[in-house]
Parts: structure tokens; C-alpha cells; sequence
């Protein structure tokens, strides 16, 4: 092989040759098929060329090549490293030329057929996903070669096979013409990546064929035809139904929907197989300006999906497939964008059989070549239409038969030419029964749905108002929101507002979160790894970790958060009942038992079933509580009403929680110590009931048995990603600005210790080196001779024009405190933007339960509404309620850690009760937290109440 040659193919703008067209993807009971997956031979060379064809010959001794796993990426298996980029091209953007050092993976398979491989008929291989370009021989003879990672392609080779020894050799580049296509906000990971199959195909096979499945909703009928590249019948047992293909035929059918999932087993027979369907029902399209299927408008609860696994990379198998859809449908998400390519074809088999709506995007994006104003962008160049339509074809082709795909997406941030509009063009005449998505055409030109990423809640709701002019056709298209709720380390914020608005005008018609998992790549080093950790030079850090889950699929926070606030069902009451609400849009609420409980000082004393109706979709009913079963005695109470699962379906069992409420009773009453004890001074000591203070500086020593540490005002925390924002961010970025001004190194000091006859005051004054802002702060302690209470006052000085990250106090204890109790928000951490899922109740949780491992260290675990805690020999009441936060090392030390593995348990546990904290938001690539979540610097005054606990070994009951 010449240079030449290489050059030719690699840097060759056509999608390949040699590969049969695209088809549906099927598999037939009556047809053999052979897996190629397993142990391969591996040689990886440092350039395209440094290796000649001499591998593919049968013969050839590969016996001192490495081993590795197929599907795998070799760079994951110890030859290489990967390399992360959001946007930027990891090489000199010259297309479509690529760099001489380009790693190249020779791969080797010698397979036997089974013995009862038929001899009649032909053979195709089948390639469903090769980063990013292949040559491919069997048994000597070269088949072809192909780009588009992430799309299958298959080449006819059943004259090339003989009964043993059959050598199939597939040279693979990682860089080619076909990775300007593919710069997609991901790790780049040449390799075989997806299955290797060979299938035979017996004389009068079915070649192709597209299942047309419609629905009348007003007469609630179906419609099916198949047309198929060969003759055959169609039965479905389910329906008595048996036609010749192409014909069509209409009869009573329950519909597909993602609430209602319902398939038809179906069979296609032609002369050579039969090919099982799995038919669904549903009709969808642009109807009144919305997105409509079965005659209504549907909400999309949405996440982007890249595919991942911490160890594997995108080479999935099905089960972790299928915990992907679990975790989906148990958190209330309805839809998948399946960013930014297609998925692996048992992803949505799954998606049909469990219901979700699906956005299929095509394998294609060029965002690098926005740091050149899209320049030389080849979706603007004739010369690259032609794999650009080669792309689209093998979506559509492959996916057409899944009635959960709705929406075709052209691809992502790609800007816009006329290659984008030949494919709308294309698609849109091969399969009219779907809409076409491309967040890019702003004009919306070419496609059926205004998309936007990120746009911040303003701009939505005018959106939303139709007050957001643009082209007349835009102006009549709904609109999502594609990517928002940027899930990047602790957040993201305001989920709920943006769910409000889309819940209030009808064109808006909700959202993708971006993303569904962080790709952390798992590490004996940091734990997980993101960018810059194998030593690339170009990088984006842990921009790859951005996602709803962490690397091991453990649902974060946000996650969490997500599933309270898309829950399709509303709980909300007052004064002795329940206002219950269906958010389906489908699905009446036959499915849910309600359940309520009671609580006093957030413990149930009793449960109970509640009778609501079967609502239909946006239906409302009042539904009467019981009489409260206790009296509260002074104590705060309130209703939790629950709505659960009530039979076990495909994807939880009976009792999954799906939605749930509470109800305020009583209010709490306020803690109060009266101040009868007086503070003594001693020669190193002041004394104020069970407390103790040094005697010069007014620090508080120990309360009781339990010794106290560092206690003073505390207004840092370390900075999330959302907090520092990202890089393009024209928006004021606080974590920054919070940097620059200092407020992580502030300065304490001291400006008197004065006692009086029933207080202690010590006062304080809170600063940053090299600024004239600052905090004037007095802690005022008192006592009644057993419990001690703290009043904080806070009044800034100087022009503050920056928010606080929060405010409160801090102090460390002893290391062996371990167990926490409280009273307040949970189970887990909540911000001022971030905390409808917070149940008020009791919790309990060790300090290191009470941590959110994000693979970049940042603030996390901070528990909301807290009325009470109780730590180390330690109870503290608030006034008002408080953030509650306890770590095993400092906010310096969290700050300063870039892995988990940085951050090591120390001697102390630093404790943070908080009058304040800053809102989350989303910018990290979003919008910052809504102006309501601002903790500005303003006068405050906070309380807290110090006592002796005694912890009950009763568990937790809420």
C-alpha cells in the first residue's frame, strides 16, 4: 500500500465504497447469524502508513499481537489515550486532511462458520459502529472501506467464505475525513466500538422494508402498511390481520404512546424468512403549531444521552442499555435526545418496549469550525453532500420501523448550509410521518420545531408569549428547549421555574436536560478521570462530566431534582385537603395508589391509603384528609402525600414513589432561651452556662463535653461549575468575581469581647485583603444554664456589588463525630434553586453520607430548610431554619481539590450552619441562578441554639 493510496481513502470526502445501502435493522428466527465479537488481534501504528496490507492474507502470524476486546476502543485497553474535546478539533483544522500521526488500529478475527451454516443464498457483514474509519478485508480479498462512526454498514460477502479459517482483517484510523463530521463534545476513542455480526441471507429474503403505523384518535383505529423490497404477507394474530405487503388495512387498535407503550407482535413473511415486528400504533404531527401525536399535544421531560460506560466508553452492552431506560422512566423522564448520533439499535428496541419519545439525531457535527466563523465548514460544501445524505439514509433507514422515534434531528451545531437543507429535504420525502429537528436553523428554514439551546427563563417565556418575533414560519412552529439544565457538578438550578413556564403556555413544549451521564473515565489515580488527564494538549477539562448520573450510573442530586419536578402528577393542598393533578398526557391515574402520612416535629405517628380518582390527563380533583390523627401539641406537623406505583410494571415495582407532596398543619414554634445565666470570666476562660470561651478573643472553646473548634462568621464556599461559568459566558460569572475579590481568603478581626450582665458579645469585622468591602459581625451569646444561643448580626460596609457564595458560621468538632441526625430537607443536599425535591422530615446519615462525590470536587451537601440537627453531642435549633453542611475536610481543601481522590478525612469535622446560600443555575453552559436566588449582601440577623444531645437508636422513619 502506497501513501497515495492511504491518502486517497482516509482523506477522501465520500462516505466509502463498497458497502450495501442502508436498510432496517432486523433479526429472523429462520436465518443464521454469527457474532464476530469477542477476543481480537491487535497492532496499533503511530501513522496510517507504517504497515503494508500484509496483515489480511490468510496465513498471517499475528500470534505476538496484543488481545483485545471487540466491541472496545484500544485506546481504553492500554495501547494509547483518549483525548477529550467539546469543540475544538484535536488536530489542525486543514480538511478534509488529517495529520500523518494518526494512530491506526490493525484488528484481526480467524472464524470458523457453524456447522450448520446453510449453503444456500449469500452472507453480509454487519459493522454497527468502527471511530472513525475502516478498511475492511476477508480472507485476503479487500470488501471496502467506510466513515461514519457511529452508523452501521455492510458488505456482501457470502462468495468469500469458506467452512474454516475465514480471516477478517479491518484496519481502523482514528482520524479521517469523517472526523471534521464528528466533533461531538466527547472523547475521541478510535476502535470497533459496536457489534460484528455475520448474517446470512437465504434466497427471497426481505431486503428492506419501512412499517407504516398510524392512528385516528377520533375513531381509534389503525392503520398499518409494510412495504417491503420483497413480496410477502403481513399477520398480526392480535388483530387478525393478514395482507399481502404494500397493502394497507385499518382496525380497532390501542396506541403507541411513551405513557402507554402497547405493542403488536407482527410477522413479515416472504419467500426466503420471516421477520418478526413489533408494531406500534401512532400518529405524528405538526397540527395547531404543536407537536401532536395520537391528536395531542405532548411535553417533553427530556435528557440528552450520550452513550457511556466508565470503562467500556461507548461500547454499551444491552443490560446497561436497559438500566439506562429504567433509571429514565423511574425518574419521571419521558424523551431522549439521542446526542449526537444514533444510538445502538438495541437502545431503542428498548426505548419501544419500555416508552420514551426519541429524538434521533444524525451522526454529525463540525463545532470546530466555529473558531474560524465557519469557515471551510463542510456542511456548506458541495463536495461533502453526499456523506452528509450517505449519514442521514443510514438513520432513517436503519430506525424507521420504531414508533418511539418521532422527531429526526439533522445533527448539532454544525451552523448551517446547504448540505443541512439536502438532508431535511431527503428525509423529509422518505418519511413524512415524522418532524425534522436542527437546533442551528434559527430560521427554522428546513425544519418543523424551533429549538434553542439554553435560553435562559426570560427569553423562554416570550417565547412562550409569542413575543420573540423571527421568520413568519417560525413564529407558527413550537418550540423546545434541546439542551438546557447544563448537569455539571453540583446543580443545575432553576429546573423548576423553566418547568412552570413550560407548563403554562402551550407552544412551549419542554425540554432536554444536558446530559444523562458524566463520562468519567474510571481511574486507579483521581477515581475518575476527565480531560487533561492522559496528557492531552488540547483539552476541556471536566466539561465531559456533565451529566444526571456520575460514571457508575448513582443518580446525583440533579437528578433527583429532575424527577420531582417533571413528576406527572401534582400534589399541592391546604386546610384539610388534597388538590391532586394528572400531568399525563395520555395516561389516566388508574395506575397510582395514594398514600398519605402525618407527621409532628418530622416523624410519622400515622399512615394511611387515600381514594383519588382515576383523573384523566389535566384533570384536577379535591380530595378530602382524614382528621389529623394526634394532636401536635405545639409541635410543627404537616401532611406527606405520596403517589405510588400500584401494581408492578415493566420498569418498578408496586410502591416505586412517582410523585409526591406535602401539606403544612402547624408551624414549628420558635427555639427560645431566656437568658438567665450571666457570663464569668476567669483568668483564660469565660464561662456562660455549659459553655466556654477564650477569655481575649471571645472564641467559643466547648459546649459542655463536646470541644469546639474555629468558630467564626463563614461566607465562602468552594466553587461550583455552575458558580464559575463558562469561558464564552458574557453573563457576570460570580465564581470569578468572588475570586477576585478575595472572598476565599478573608480576613478576621477582632474589635472587642465585651460582657455584660446576661451576654457575651464579641464583635468582628469580616474582610478581604486589598478591597474596602467588608462585614461588620456581632455574635451575641446567652444562656439559661444548660442551652446556649448564638445571634449573628451582619451589616456590610462599603459598596458590595457582588453576592455572597453564602453566610453563616462554621466550626470544626471532633473526628468521631459520625452520626448526624436532623429535622428539615432531605434525604439529600438542596440550594436555593435546587430543592423541590427536599422533603421536610426526620433524616439521618453519616458525615460521609452526607457527601456528593462530583468527580470535580465543588460545594455540595448541604441539606435545606433545617429546623434542627443534631452531631457530635451537639443539638442546634435554628431561627430561623438553616443550611446544614458537615465534611470530613475544609471548604479550603474542597476548593482545592480537582479529583475525589485529593481529598483525604481529616481530624476535625467542619460543620456549616448557613443563614444563606447563593443559587446554583446552570452556567456552566446555561444561564446563572434567577435574580430570586441571589444571596446579596444584605443586613441579617440569624439565631442558633446550642444544647446536649442524646441520640436515639430510633431509625429513620419519614
Amino acid at each position: 500500500m502506497t501513501s497515495s493510496t492511504v491518502a486517497d481513502y482516509i482523506e477522501d470526502v465520500s462516505p466509502g465504497s463498497g458497502a450495501l445501502p442502508p436498510r432496517a435493522r432486523y433479526a429472523s428466527p429462520d436465518t443464521k447469524s454469527l457474532s464476530l465479537n469477542g477476543s481480537w488481534r491487535l497492532r496499533v501504528s503511530a501513522t496510517a502508513d507504517a504497515e503494508d496490507d500484509s496483515f489480511a492474507e490468510e496465513g498471517y502470524d499475528a500470534g505476538d499481537w496484543a488481545e483485545v476486546a471487540v466491541p472496545g476502543h484500544w485506546v481504553l485497553q492500554g495501547h494509547g489515550s483518549p483525548i477529550y474535546t467539546n469543540h475544538l478539533y484535536p488536530f489542525p483544522v486543514d480538511p478534509p486532511h488529517v495529520p500523518t500521526e494518526n494512530p491506526t488500529g490493525d484488528h484481526l478475527r480467524v472464524f470458523d462458520l457453524p456447522s450448520e451454516w446453510p449453503s444456500d443464498g449469500g452472507a453480509v457483514l454487519r459493522f454497527d459502529g468502527v471511530e472513525s474509519c475502516a478498511r475492511v478485508w476477508l480472507n485476503g480479498t479487500d470488501i471496502g472501506e467506510f466513515k461514519g462512526s457511529r452508523l452501521p454498514h455492510e458488505f456482501a460477502v457470502g462468495h468469500l467464505l469458506k467452512p474454516s479459517g475465514n480471516v477478517l482483517a479491518v484496519r481502523v484510523h482514528q482520524w479521517s475525513a469523517g472526523s471534521y463530521l464528528e466533533d461531538q463534545d466527547q472523547w475521541w476513542l478510535p476502535g470497533i466500538f459496536r457489534d460484528v455480526t455475520l448474517l446470512h441471507r437465504p434466497p427471497g429474503s426481505a431486503l428492506d422494508f419501512f412499517v407504516h403505523a398510524s392512528y385516528d384518535h377520533l375513531g381509534g383505529a389503525g392503520t398499518l402498511r409494510v412495504d417491503s423490497d420483497v413480496d410477502g404477507r403481513i399477520t398480526v394474530d392480535g388483530l387478525d390481520i393478514d395482507v399481502a405487503t404494500g397493502e394497507s388495512v385499518t382496525v380497532p387498535v390501542r396506541p403507541w404512546t411513551a405513557e402507554t407503550p402497547y405493542l403488536y407482535d407482527g410477522l413479515l413473511t416472504t419467500e426466503g424468512e420471516r421477520v418478526p415486528l413489533r408494531i406500534g400504533f401512532r400518529t405524528v404531527e405538526l397540527s395547531d403549531g404543536l407537536i401532536k401525536v395520537n391528536g395531542k399535544a405532548v411535553l417533553f421531560k427530556g435528557v440528552n444521552r450520550h452513550e457511556w460506560h466508565p470503562e467500556k466508553g461507548r461500547a454499551l452492552d444491552r443490560e446497561t442499555m436497559r438500566e439506562d431506560v429504567l433509571l429514565m422512566k423511574r425518574h419521571n423522564i419521558n424523551a431522549v435526545r439521542t446526542s449526537h448520533y444514533p444510538p445502538h439499535p438495541d437502545f431503542l428496541d428498548l426505548c419501544d418496549e419500555y416508552g420514551l419519545w426519541v429524538i434521533d439525531e444524525c451522526d454529525l457535527e463540525t463545532h470546530g469550525f466555529t473558531e474560524q466563523a465557519w469557515r471551510d465548514n463542510p456542511v456548506d460544501d458541495d463536495r461533502w453532500t453526499p456523506a452528509l445524505l450517505d449519514r442521514a439514509a443510514r438513520m432513517v433507514e436503519r430506525d424507521k420501523n420504531h414508533p418511539s422515534i418521532v422527531v429526526w434531528s439533522l445533527g448539532n451545531e454544525a451552523g448551517t448550509g446547504r448540505g443541512l437543507t439536502a438532508m431535511a429535504e431527503w428525509i423529509h420525502a422518505r418519511d413524512r410521518s415524522r418532524l425534522v429537528h436542527y437546533e442551528g436553523d434559527i430560521n427554522c428554514r428546513d425544519t418543523d420545531v424551533y429549538s434553542r439551546m439554553y435560553a435562559d427563563h426570560a427569553e423562554v417565556e416570550r417565547i412562550g408569549q409569542e413575543l420573540d418575533g423571527g421568520t413568519h414560519k417560525r413564529r407558527g412552529l413550537p418550540f423546545i428547549l434541546c439542551e438546557y439544565g447544563h448537569a455539571m457538578g453540583n446543580g443545575p438550578g432553576g429546573l423548576a421555574d423553566y418547568q412552570r413556564l413550560f407548563e403554562s403556555y402551550d407552544r412551549l413544549q419542554g425540554g432536554f436536560i444536558w446530559e444523562w451521564i458524566d463520562h468519567g473515565i474510571k481511574d486507579e489515580r483521581y477515581g475518575f478521570a476527565y480531560g487533561g488527564d492522559f496528557g492531552e494538549e488540547l483539552h476541556d477539562g471536566n466539561f465531559v462530566c456533565d451529566g444526571l448520573l456520575f460514571p457508575d450510573r448513582v443518580p446525583s442530586p440533579g437528578l433527583i431534582e429532575y424527577k420531582k419536578v417533571v413528576e406527572p402528577v401534582s400534589i399541592d393542598g391546604s386546610e384539610g385537603s388534597v388538590r391532586v393533578t394528572n400531568k399525563h398526557d395520555f395516561a389516566d391515574l388508574s395506575a397510582f395508589a395514594f398514600q398519605w402520612s402525618y407527621q409532628v416535629d418530622g416523624e410519622t405517628v400515622e399512615s394511611g391509603p387515600l381514594t383519588v380518582p382515576p383523573l384523566a390527563p389535566g384533570e384536577s380533583a379535591d380530595v378530602k384528609l382524614p382528621a389529623p390523627p394526634v394532636e401536635s401539641d405545639g409541635a410543627e406537623s404537616q401532611w406527606t402525600v405520596r403517589a405510588l406505583l400500584a401494581a408492578d410494571t415493566a420498569w418498578a415495582p408496586a410502591g416505586h414513589v412517582v410523585g409526591w407532596g406535602h401539606i403544612p398543619v402547624t408551624a414549628r414554634p420558635l427555639p427560645y432561651v431566656s437568658a438567665t445565666a450571666g457570663p464569668v470570666l476567669g483568668e483564660r476562660r469565660i464561662t456562660l452556662g455549659p459553655a466556654s470561651f477564650d477569655a481575649r478573643t471571645g472564641e467559643l472553646k466547648s459546649l459542655g463535653v463536646v470541644d469546639v473548634t474555629g468558630l467564626r462568621l463563614d461566607v465562602w464556599r468552594a466553587t461550583t461549575d455552575n458558580d464559575d461559568g463558562a469561558s464564552w459566558q458574557t453573563d457576570v460569572r460570580h465564581g470569578l468575581l468572588w475570586r477576585k475579590l478575595g472572598l476565599h481568603r478573608m480576613r478576621h478581626r477582632l474589635d472587642g469581647v465585651e460582657l455584660s450582665e446576661d451576654a457575651l458579645t464579641v464583635r468582628t469585622r469580616v474582610a478581604p485583603a486589598a478591597w474596602e468591602i467588608g462585614l461588620a459581625t456581632v455574635n451575641r451569646w446567652t444562656s439559661d444554664g444548660s442551652r446556649l444561643r448564638l445571634t449573628v448580626s451582619v451589616a456590610p460596609e462599603g459598596d458590595w456589588t457582588v453576592p455572597l457564595p453564602r453566610l453563616g458560621i462554621r466550626f470544626g468538632l471532633d473526628a468521631s463525630a459520625d452520626r448526624v441526625k436532623w429535622f428539615g430537607g432531605g434525604p439529600g443536599e438542596g440550594y436555593p434553586d435546587t430543592k423541590s425535591a427536599s422533603l421536610p422530615a426526620r433524616w439521618e446519615s453519616t458525615v460521609d453520607g452526607l457527601q456528593t462525590p462530583y468527580v470535580r470536587p465543588q460545594e455540595n451537601g448541604a441539606r435545606a430548610d433545617v429546623r434542627w440537627a443534631e452531631l457530635g453531642g451537639l443539638r442546634i435549633d435554628g431561627d430561623p431554619e438553616f443550611w446544614f453542611t458537615a465534611r470530613r475536610w475544609t471548604t479550603e481543601q474542597l476548593d482545592a481539590a480537582a479529583h475525589r481522590t485529593d481529598l483525604t478525612p481529616g481530624d476535625t469535622v467542619w460543620v456549616n450552619l448557613d443563614h444563606g446560600q447563593h443559587g446554583i443555575g446552570s452556567q456552566s453552559c446555561g444561564p446563572g441562578p434567577l435574580p430570586q436566588y441571589f444571596l446579596n449582601a444584605e443586613p441579617a440577623e440569624f439565631s442558633f441554639v446550642f444544647s446536649e444531645a442524646v441520640f436515639s437508636e430510633t431509625p429513620e422513619t419519614s
